[in-house]
Parts: C-alpha cells; structure tokens; sequence
C-alpha cells in the first residue's frame, strides 16, 4: 500500500474535486461514514454516548458528519467546539449548519475543565481536533483539552492522525492524543506509520473516500508499505555453492559478537557458506564459538585491528564471492579506516557496508556513487547522521525525504535501521518495514541486533532474490526473527543472539504462512 505526504494528499484532494468532479462535501461525508463505519464495527453505537472534538478546520468537519451518523444509528452524541462558529468556512461549515438542525448539543469550550465531567460521563471519544496539517507546537487550549483526553481512560478514536502528531515526520508537536484506533482517508500519512505517531495511533484503518485508482496508485508516489516477498524455492541438487560463498570482513580486539552475528547470521539465514577475514588473534575465539565458518586470520594493526597489508589478499578473496560485507566491529583505527575507504573503491562484487565501515566511508561519500556493483549501506540514526553531515534532529524532522535524497546521490540501497525500518533506493522509493515492532515493546532495542540483519540480507542474495528484493526480504525476516524470539521470550532481557538463532524458525515461518504474514505486516493498515 502507498504512503503519502500531507502536500501529496492535498494534491490527491484537488484532483478528486477537479478531474473527478468529487466536492469537498462528498469527500467530507464519505470521510465521517468511514469513521462512523469503524466505531460500529470496533465499539457499538446504540445506546452509547460519545464527545467529539472538533478543531476549525476540515477535521472539524469531519467531525460532525460523525456527530450527524452516530445520532441516527442511536448513539448519544455531544459535539465541542475549540474555535467560534464564525471561523468555520466552505464544506466544515455547511456540515455545522447542517448538524444544528439535529438535537445534537454542540458547545464552544474555551477551557479544559469545562469537559472534564463530560469526558467522565461518556463512553468513548472522537478526536477531530487538528488533522494532518500540523506544522507547530500544540499549545493553550488545544494541549490542555488533549492531556483532558489522554487522562479519562475512555475509548478514542481519532480522525486521519492523532491529534498533536506531524503528518510528515509521526514526530509529537508538544502533546498528542493517544487513540485505541484512527481512521485515515486517501491514503496512510507518514506521520501515520513512523514513530512516535504509529504507537500513539492505536489500530489503523484507511478509506480511500472514493478517491480513483489512478489517485492513490500512481508512480509519482514514491513511498509504501514493504510487502512480503516469495522466496526462491532450495533445489533438491544444489549445493552450498549454490547458496554462497560470501566474504565477511569484521572484528576488531574486543569485538567479537558483530564478526560472529554478521557470518553466522548468514548460515542462519539459508546461505550456504561463508568466509569470515577478522585479525589472527581473534580468530580463536570467534571459531569457538562458530565452527561452520571459513576463517581466514589477517595481519594486525598495533590495536588488534586488520591491518592495511591485507589488502591484496582481500581483494583477491572477493573475486571468488557473490557477495562481501564489510565494516561490522572493524575499529576506528585509522589505519584500518583507510583500509575500507580502498576496499570500497576496488571491490567488484555486490557491497553491504555496516557499522566501522559506514564510518570510514563517511570521509569520503563519493568512493559509493562511484561504484559499479551493487552498494547496500545498513546505518543506524548515528551513522546515518554521519553519512550526511546533518544532525539527527534535522534527519528526524524529514528522514523520508533524507533518505531519498542520499540514495540518490550515493546510487545505494539504504537501511536506516530503527522501529519500522527505511529501506531507501536509488530511484528514489521508500519501503517502510512492519515487522521487527515486537508489539511495541522495543524488544530488538538491544546491543548487536543490526549486526543480525547483515547476514540474513547478503543470505536472500544468494538464495536467488535480486539486490533489492534481497534487501527487502532480509529486513522483514530479520524484524520477524525479532518478534518471534519476543514472542517466545518477552522483549525485556531478549538478546541479539535471540533473534540469531530464530532466524531458521522466521524463514520456514515466512515460507510457509505467506498469508497470515500478508494479514498480520501487510494489514497494519486497514481497509474501511
């Protein structure tokens, strides 16, 4: 399913009304049947009393064609008001002309206390308060009449997006409603599926509100949901050739789980077989603890990292792969820093850069336009930072846009690894990843896990999935891995090697049960 910007949306809207012939007032009307639809489905009507909320503008709107329907199927409904009657204009205002026909009470508020008693008395509440459109801080009356809601535990259901969460970015704009479902219209805003927003939205239903096909299924929208993706059926003949090699390059003294994680996850994965290039004397304990892997031991620096004499061995290894990973646990020494950036240059075979790595390519961005093989760069929000030169609050404020951009420039495939991951590309699509949220609990917030996702992504390639699909593929089974692990042990305490040894589990699960997984990712969003 696409995603869209709030500004996309508005163009969406225009054209409904101009090439369609779809009015602001019919947008409007099948906008409060969807909300009205999902409460009679989720909660009830009859007999029930319910608060709407309206703001000034068409989410007010929205709000009493909700009034209107819920009152005809037998629901109590008072309406609130948080501006004066006169601001209201165009559609907004013809559905408030319409509901002072009903015996619907409808009051202008101009303190919180004024609804505390009436939040108290009712069963649930509408937030139709602010909308998409959001740009500022929300403050007075507005965050006051919020936190009302937010306290008086009752059922809340929100029009388009929480009220107080950036369409744009999820981000929280000084308060937010939290709601136990939203209803959203054309199509999901990103502020619907990025967190925070995605966690104060509760469950979430869209309805295209007659929008056309072509409207919300166009190419120029370049965001969506990542769908689960069919993997290549392992022939009954082959061989682990068949399904590698893959070359490691990690560790460092004292790193030993991101060289282990990043190999081992391989295996994990569905690969076949793997070379692990770490410094000789970690070479030992990492075999201990990975004997299928082909070690191959490498000169030092003075630091006990991989030493810039490597380089010719390296390059001569990388011939014989389909696929390198370069970077996990390497150190920040300088000399092996130098290492990457040469190794970046003159590696000829598809390249997945993590962690150290992502930080000596920083230095020199330009070695990764350059390159001819596929490029797939896997930063968390720090590195991305660095890869940028932008602050994380300024990434934060627009990373979809970011992150297109840096693709772009870099021709790379890009992870920004974080609750429902980014995968960006060099044409400029975005993918959002469902799995991996763990229900909300943060589960695969602990040390190592991005160190997991290498090996399951470079393993996809070599079970026959084109780079970007491989991509895909190897970020939604590595979040799976994480949710079935947390499922299993309870996100608190839940480790990196957790989801490293339920990577096997997570991809016979996504082999087998491409439906359900189809109706438990695919369907964060709804249809109404």
């Amino acid at each position: 399913m696409k995603i869209c910007r709030t500004e996309e949306l508005r163009r969406m809207d225009k054209q409904a009304t101009d090439e369609y012939g779809l009015s602001p007032e019919i947008l409007m009307e099948n906008a409060g049947g969807a909300v009205y639809e999902v409460i009679r489905q989720e909660f009830g009507i009859a007999g029930k009393n319910f608060a709407i909320l309206c703001g000034s503008g068409n989410n007010g709107g929205d709000g009493f064609v909700i009034a209107r329907k819920l009152h005809s199927a037998g629901g109590s409904v008072n309406v609130f008001l948080l501006a004066a009657r006169e601001i209201y204009h165009a559609a907004a205002k013809k559905n408030l002309e319409i509901l002072d026909r009903f015996p619907i009470p409808v009051k202008v508020i101009t303190s919180a206390r004024q609804i505390k008693s009436d939040l108290a008395a009712v069963d649930a509440v509408i937030d139709a308060l602010l909308g998409t459109g959001l740009d500022r801080d929300v403050e007075g009356l507005f965050s006051q009449v919020i936190k009302a809601v937010n306290a008086c535990g009752k059922k809340v259901f929100a029009v388009d997006i929480p009220s107080g969460i950036n369409g744009d970015n999820g981000r929280e704009m000084g308060a937010a409603i939290q709601a136990d479902a939203t209803i959203t219209f054309g199509l999901p805003k990103l502020g619907n599926l990025l967190y925070p927003g995605y966690s104060r939205g509760g469950k979430l239903f869209v309805s295209h509100i007659s929008f056309p096909g072509p409207l919300f299924e166009s190419t120029e929208l370049k965001v969506e949901i990542a769908e689960p993706l069919r993997l290549p059926e392992r022939q009954a003949d082959s061989n682990k050739m068949d399904y590698g090699p893959v070359l490691v390059i990690a560790g460092a003294a004292n790193y030993y789980w991101a060289p282990h994680a990043s190999a081992y996850s391989f295996l994990k994965s569905g690969g076949g077989y793997v070379y692990l290039a770490c410094p000789k004397t970690l070479a030992p304990s990492v075999a201990r603890k990975s004997w299928e892997l082909v070690i191959q031991p490498q000169q030092e620096t003075a630091s006990g990292s991989i030493a810039l004499a490597n380089k010719d061995t390296l390059l001569k290894l990388t011939e014989r792969m389909k696929m390198v990973i370069l970077g996990p646990g390497l150190s920040l020494d300088k000399e092996t820093q130098e290492l990457v950036r040469i190794l970046v240059k003159e590696i000829q075979k598809p390249l997945l850069i993590d962690g150290d790595g992502l930080t000596a390519i920083a230095a020199d961005t330009g070695i990764i336009w350059k390159r001819q093989a596929p490029t797939v760069l896997t930063p968390h929000m720090g590195e991305m930072s660095r890869l940028t030169a932008m602050t994380k609050d300024d990434i934060e404020k627009d990373k979809v846009s970011v992150l297109q951009a840096t693709c772009q420039m870099m021709r790379a495939y890009i992870v920004l690894k974080g609750p429902h991951s980014l995968i960006g590309c060099p044409d400029g699509r975005i993918f959002i990843n469902n799995s991996g949220d763990t229900e909300g609990k943060a589960g695969m917030a602990t040390a190592g896990s991005g160190d997991v996702l290498n090996g399951a992504i470079a393993a996809m390639f070599c079970l026959g999935l084109n780079i970007e699909d491989a991509v895909r593929a190897g970020v939604f089974i590595h979040g799976l891995s994480g949710d079935l692990a947390a499922k299993k042990i309870g996100p608190d305490g839940m480790t990196a090697e957790d989801i490293l040894n339920t990577l096997p589990r997570a991809v016979r699960y996504y082999r087998e049960n491409p439906d359900r997984i189809t109706a438990n990712y695919n369907n964060t969003v709804y249809p109404v």
